[in-house]
């Protein structure tokens, strides 16, 4: 038997409540926590949105605010010191250099203004006072690399709006790991990247706990990559860790009735065709249709970097047709000029039988009316000053439908038909969990009844409870409104469960394109084969019979 790890992180009997002490007893949002994380150890924690992961990281980190909380433990400990007693000054030299955290959104941790490279020298030089300026960008360009990028020094020269999300995570994982760690608290910190540049992170994020001593404690929703890199798991449900065990045996022998529910949720590379989209697809008619598209950007110096070229495709009424491929492969950029958001070099886009690039005022208009968009992150997507009434009215008051009672009505039928009930029309998004927040997001696209929804990743921020609520609600709006789904993913198991046809890119090219059973089942292209080996628990799948799970 191993002998036990030394302990780096303790947590016993912590309890946390929000609003001034002395707190109501419904405002305690986490509840006799404790559990350890030990040197050199992976320790993930898993659970639903608002299950208190977050106030749980935050507390650690002693970022909970002055006023607005009441915090109780019985010991709350790194490395021997007690964390509840820290002054400002401690904590600074506490958090970044011995203490590193990973954000979900990368956006709030990199300056727009400032180009990549400059970041990680200033970084780098404040945790290693006196090194040399020369030497700090040799490391900040050998960090890149380390993250997964093919092309650090292009990476290092660029601003952070002319990378993708997925690129802007690994830098920011970069920039974290410039300091000499104890402790790494990721809270989902490569949920926005593909599994190839997702195993390629986690790989180096491994070799350094192996090399270094670091331990990473991981919040993540995505429970194969939990069975694939951790040590220990901690399952959180309403504030209370309710389950706490080595990794396999919670997901072979799991205790609790919400940790099987959890695994019964969870998509798999193994589920069949089965759970796809039922909805009869029209055999001939294409709604969508794609063809030769090119993309370039200009970047510093006057040089270009090809965002993707010779891209073709159709989409059918009723048909889900699922892009996949890495981070910085061109996804999103594709999504965007197919919307005419931005204007393609070459190519042409034509929908419903008229050619995209040839409309101009009311023409694109109508367009942007019968082709809406849903995003990856519900929590920008929504104006947080505005309750949920006017943000559902507004695209029908941009395009001139309907009187303001007529508005009205048709924001509370979409509200209901999203499954949220009529007292959200008077909530503003700060009030709504991401799961609620994301139907808001999908019933504000379908209010101008389009024919197309462009989904970028619009489940892959939400946990496996909510994200199947998800995926089934656009199943049954689907077949109701006989939308066509252009659906964006780098989770292989999500696009096999939710996706017709399937289209792989790599590098700004199409590699593989097909029906989604053949190209699971028989994959053609070295890369799809290789990104299906890549995808956490490819090889291992917990089996456990299906459990009901309340949705919130």
């Amino acid at each position: 038997m191993a002998a036990p790890l030394e302990t780096l992180l303790e947590v016993e009997g912590l309890n946390f409540w929000y609003g001034p002490a002395p707190a109501a007893p419904e405002a305690r949002v986490l509840k006799d926590v404790g559990f350890r994380v030990g040197r050199s150890a992976i320790t993930a924690l898993v659970g639903e949105s608002g299950s208190g992961k977050s106030t749980l990281i935050n507390a650690i980190l002693g970022l909970h605010g002055a006023s607005a909380y009441r915090l109780e433990a019985k010991s709350l400990r790194f490395a021997g010191t007690d964390l509840t007693r820290l002054s400002v000054r401690e904590w600074h030299g506490l958090r970044g250099r011995r203490i590193g955290y990973v954000a979900q959104d990368a956006t709030g941790s990199l300056n727009p203004l400032r180009r990549v490279g400059a970041q990680l020298i200033e970084a780098l030089r404040i945790h290693h006072p006196g090194l040399a300026r020369r030497t700090a960008q040799d490391e900040a360009l050998e960090r890149l690399a380390q993250v997964g990028f093919d092309e650090p020094r292009r990476v290092f020269d660029s601003y952070p709006h002319q990378l993708s999300g997925g690129m802007n995570q690994r830098v920011a994982i970069a920039a974290t790991l410039a300091g000499d760690l104890e402790l790494l608290l990721a809270d989902e910190p490569t949920s926005s990247l593909d599994v190839s540049v997702q195993r390629q992170v986690l790989d180096h994020l491994t070799s350094v706990i192996a090399r270094s001593g670091v331990s990473l404690l991981l919040i993540t929703h995505d429970l194969a990559l939990a069975a694939d890199r951790a040590d220990r798991l901690l399952v959180m449900k309403d504030g209370e860790i309710v389950e706490d065990g080595p990794t396999r045996r919670v997901l072979e022998r799991p205790r609790h009735l919400y940790t099987r529910a959890l695994i019964a949720a969870a998509p798999t590379l193994a589920g069949s065709g089965a759970d796809a989209v039922s909805s009869p697809v029209a055999a001939s008619d294409t709604l969508l249709r794609v063809r030769g598209l090119t993309k370039s950007y200009r970047i510093s110096q006057g040089r270009e970097v090809r965002a993707f070229e010779e891209i073709s495709f159709d989409l059918r009424p009723r048909e889900t047709l699922c892009i996949v491929g890495e981070s910085g492969s061109g996804k999103t950029s594709l999504v965007r000029t197919v919307l005419q958001l931005t204007v393609a070099d070459q190519g042409e886009v034509s929908f419903d039988g008229y050619r995209v690039g040839d409309l101009r005022g009311a023409g694109l208009k109508r367009y942007r009316r019968d082709a809406q968009m849903v995003y990856q992150n519900p929590y920008t997507a929504l104006n947080p000053h505005h309750p949920v009434a006017a943000i559902l009215r507004e695209p029908l008051q941009i395009h001139g439908v309907g009187s303001r009672r007529e508005q009205q009505a048709a924001a509370s039928e979409l509200l209901a038909r999203v499954g949220l009930p009529e007292a959200f029309m008077s909530k503003r998004p700060g009030e709504l969990s991401g799961g609620q927040r994301q139907r808001v997001a999908i019933a504000r696209a379908l209010i101008t009844r389009p024919k197309m929804l462009v989904l970028d990743e619009s489940v892959s921020a939400l946990d496996v409870s909510a994200q199947q609520a998800i995926l089934r609600l656009l199943r049954t709006l689907q077949d109701s409104f006989g939308l066509a789904y252009l659906f964006i993913t780098h989770d292989l198991a999500v696009a096999r469960q939710f996706s017709d046809r399937i289209l792989v890119m790599r590098k700004g090219r199409t590699v593989e394109q097909g029906e989604t059973e053949s190209v699971f089942a028989d994959p053609q292209h070295a890369y799809t084969r290789w990104l299906l080996d890549a995808a956490p628990g490819a090889r291992t799948q917990p089996a456990l019979p299906p459990v009901a799970l309340t949705e919130s």
